[in-house]
């Protein structure tokens, strides 16, 4: 085997790492005394790892690494001993455990803040989604509302404030061709809890009341326009106060808002 073959075997940093066998590192030392570009190899792979163990272990101080080093010798006295390059290459080799024990633990830690990292902008991401989803719904409102309101085939119904109520009002756009009523109730008053607001569709004469729908969901609807049932020939419109799930019949006691078509 020639010098560059066995240079490129990486038996030198085995050798160096201190992980050859008694019989294995004299070969190596052998060939080293031999050729000179194997011993200026070996000698290159040990500053490299003495330059990797300074950069990743500050906190080893000398007296602690001379307590480790006694407590080694002192475990492996048996050990035939080798030349002093071989010893050097033994320390190097611990040296170079140490360096990868905490490399591993550096590289762990990483991966937890990197897991965390992820799952932060996971977290943002859901949240963007979710803002985005909300713009979405608000921007569908606030066009439909403008189309009620700018279609010319809508007639606009005031309904004014009633005894129970003098301050309230509300507006209705009826279609009279496709029966369909829009309600902006934005002059209503937050209903109390357990209460709901009603809409109902009036003929005059004689009175008869149907109801076309709740306000449901009143806190919540921003725009304060609502769709409701459609109203067959209807004459006039009111919004009377309800408990939650509405009633069969208006109480009139109730009767926030009325107007005429």
């Amino acid at each position: 085997m020639t010098p560059n073959e066995y240079i490129e075997s990486g038996i030198l940093e085995l050798y160096v790492y201190g992980l050859l066998s008694e019989s294995e590192s004299e070969a190596v030392a052998q060939m080293a005394a031999k050729h000179p570009e194997i011993n200026n190899e070996i000698i290159a792979i040990e500053k490299a790892i003495i330059n990797i163990s300074t950069s990743f272990s500050p906190f080893l101080s000398a007296e602690n690494f001379e307590k480790i080093k006694a407590k080694l010798d002192l475990k492996y006295s048996k050990v035939i001993p080798m030349e002093p390059q071989n010893n050097r290459t033994r320390y190097l080799g611990w040296a170079a455990a140490a360096v990868l024990f905490i490399g591993l633990g550096y590289q762990y830690i990483n991966l937890d803040k990197t897991k965390l990292q992820v799952a932060t902008v996971e977290g943002e991401k859901i949240k963007l989604e979710e803002a985005l989803v909300n713009s979405e719904i608000k921007y569908k409102q606030t066009q439909d509302a403008l189309a009620v309101v700018r279609d010319v085939k809508n007639t606009v119904i005031t309904l004014g404030g009633q005894a129970v109520a003098p301050t309230s009002y509300a507006k209705v756009y009826y279609n009279k061709e496709t029966q369909v009523v829009y309600v902006d109730a934005a002059g209503l008053p937050e209903p109390p809890e357990g209460k709901v607001y009603q809409v109902w569709a009036l003929k005059l004469n004689p009175l008869t009341p149907t109801s076309i729908g709740l306000l449901a969901d009143f806190s919540k609807d921003n725009q304060k326009l609502f769709a409701v049932d459609k109203a067959n020939g209807a004459e006039a419109f009111g919004i009377t106060l309800e408990p939650a799930g509405g009633s069969v019949s208006p109480t009139m006691e109730q009767l926030y808002t009325l107007g005429k078509v």
